[in-house]
């Protein structure tokens, strides 16, 4: 029997089938991790990555009573929503980025067709989305990047 240490691997694997399944994100391309390739899609949304971050996920641990039996696990994952185009129509990009991510927190919420998404299909206790930053550039186009996080709470 394998030894869990942490629900990180299984929590990213979670929130990536999650987010390839929404039917609102259909457009978009869903990317584990950083893009190792052109990316020639106008809306992308990255999970384990973030422009500038150090991490691809944040974890704390701690026994969460007396005798060391079990343990509270916390962490973020990082993830970067974008949407770009060759016109300048800043609004339309802040828009589109705000929408993706308006359905990542869609997809998190619990329906009767998912009743376990805020669970991340049961390997969390709990997720939901958390921090986030707006970016916004005009070079050969417009672009509008948000950084945001999934935090998650986790017993092991």
């Amino acid at each position: 029997m394998a030894v869990t240490t942490s629900r990180v691997p299984a929590a990213v694997d979670a929130l990536l089938a999650i987010l390839r399944a929404a039917p609102g994100l259909s457009d978009v391309a869903i990317i584990d991790g950083p893009a190792t390739t052109n990316l020639t899609s106008l809306k992308h949304l990255f999970v384990g990555w973030q422009s500038g971050a150090d991490a691809a996920v944040s974890l704390e641990q701690s026994f969460n009573a007396a005798g060391a039996r079990t343990r509270d696990e916390v962490f973020s994952i990082s993830c970067y929503a974008e949407a770009r185009s060759g016109d300048t129509a800043m609004k339309d990009r802040r828009d589109e980025v705000f929408e993706i991510v308006g359905e990542v927190e869609t997809a998190l919420r619990a329906t009767n067709a998912a009743p376990t998404a805020p669970t991340l299909n049961n390997t969390v206790l709990w997720a939901h989305l958390t921090a986030g930053d707006l970016t916004q550039l005009q070079a050969d186009g417009s672009l509008a990047g948000l950084a945001f996080t999934v935090t998650c709470q986790a017993r092991i």
